[in-house]
């Protein structure tokens, strides 16, 4: 995904890809948005309103508009948008100049049997609701059964009522007419296929095993469940037919119970402030800058992994993260901030009063930001040992807090204990 600045006087065209009706509206509201929030959805809904009368294409608006009608700063809006292109509610085109210009692209939501049989989206919206709300809603769209075994059908065929009087037609291609598009999640390139083929004996399997609708499945239940190449091959294998094949419904079914026997719980989906890409270190301009990058393009969960030396957090830890992204609303930058902070000045240990209760004051300081939180860190930490110092009490020997959290690195000179200190933190999780 490239990355691009934007400004409030870029211009912006919205165009319809689909037939949107008020069906779409419930839907939307029932399904999508316990997942992704409010605002998104209301991005969604205001996207739908500028489109003129032909309900097909906008006039031409600036982003200042999208803000003023909104109520929203731009890069609210921005992430409200990222939300709507991952859930494939929204395509984004950009062309650059002196006035940048997009295009957004407005797709139908998927019908509720299309959503409810995605296994990424169900999930999330499992945990996003609960189990209860959950079946109340597959209830409420499922279809209405009457018994009318006992009434005749007398419906009228089209021959039966008309006759064609032979002119000439013209041929008309998927082209010439509008037709409801929906564009479905985006997971590719999460597990190495050529190594699971070859990790597959020979012979049981048929050449169109791996067919695409497969990979595509395999991808999203890998992502889902966090599971790497060497356990799908093990659950692909507990997965075979006697046509050589694989049982799509049992492979769910095992990725669900693994998961379950590991895990408490059921996957949550967490929105990423960016990115999980590593950052070209060329383009950093300081030390502090790069653990600044990695804060923010990692996942907490990575952060915390990294932390436990590369083994699997606990799912105590995990649960505690949750609440600080989901409850919380924090930033994962901030997340991370906050992981790391606690760990060094705790003795190592993600106390759950403790972290709770930074957690909450830094949501009423509106810390949103991972340069925010740092210079918290590091008022919070000065402030600690200013009220041991006057009261004299022995300070605890814990692991003290980097220096470098609250250092202008552009005013200042580090050290070279300074920068080992850096490169130290940075070889934990990078």
């Amino acid at each position: 995904m490239k990355s691009v600045s934007i400004l409030p006087a870029d211009s912006y065209l919205v165009v319809n890809k689909s037939f949107l009706n008020e069906n779409d509206r419930k839907l939307l509201t029932t399904l999508y948005q316990p997942i992704i929030g409010t605002v998104a959805i209301c991005l969604y809904f205001t996207l739908w309103s500028d489109l003129n009368k032909t309900n097909i294409i906008s006039n031409e608006f600036t982003h200042h508009h999208l803000m003023n009608s909104m109520g929203l700063k731009l890069d609210e809006i921005v992430i409200a948008r990222k939300k709507l292109e991952a859930l494939g509610l929204l395509k984004t085109f950009f062309k650059e100049g002196n006035i940048n210009n997009y295009i957004y692209e407005l797709y139908s939501p998927l019908s509720p049997l299309e959503f409810f049989s995605n296994p990424i989206l169900s999930s999330s919206l499992l945990a996003s609701i609960g189990k209860k709300e959950y079946q109340m809603l597959i209830s409420y769209f499922k279809p209405l059964k009457l018994n009318i075994s006992e009434f005749e059908n007398i419906t009228s065929s089209f021959s039966d009522i008309y006759k064609m009087d032979i002119k000439t037609i013209e041929d008309v291609t998927e082209k010439d007419i509008i037709s409801k598009e929906k564009n479905d999640i985006s997971i590719n390139d999460v597990l190495d296929f050529d190594y699971i083929k070859e990790s597959i004996p020979k012979g049981i399997l048929s050449n169109n095993a791996f067919s695409a609708s497969l990979i595509k499945l395999l991808n999203r239940l890998a992502y889902l469940y966090n599971f790497d190449n060497d356990t799908m091959i093990e659950l692909l294998k507990n997965s075979i037919n006697e046509k050589g094949t694989f049982n799509e419904e049992k492979l769910k079914k095992n990725c669900k119970n693994l998961f379950s026997f590991e895990n408490d719980g059921i996957p949550k989906l967490i929105f990423k402030s960016k990115n999980d890409v590593k950052v070209d270190n060329k383009n950093i301009k300081d030390i502090k800058q790069k653990l600044i990058e990695c804060f923010e393009c990692t996942t907490p969960y990575d952060f915390l992994k990294a932390k436990y030396g590369g083994s699997k957090p606990t799912s105590k830890d995990i649960s505690l993260v949750e609440s600080l992204l989901v409850d919380q609303e924090l930033n994962p930058g901030v997340v991370n901030v906050l992981i790391d902070y606690v760990l060094r000045t705790n003795e190592k240990k993600l106390n759950k009063n403790l972290v709770q209760a930074i957690a909450s004051q830094w949501k009423m300081c509106n810390i949103t930001t991972v340069k925010d939180a740092m210079k918290q860190a590091e008022k919070e930490y000065r402030k600690i040992n200013q009220a041991k110092e006057k009261k004299n009490i022995k300070k605890i020997e814990t692991e003290k807090l980097p220096n470098w959290y609250g250092k202008d690195v552009k005013k200042q000179e580090m050290s070279k204990e300074d920068i080992k200190e850096l490169e130290n933190m940075l070889s934990e999780f990078v």
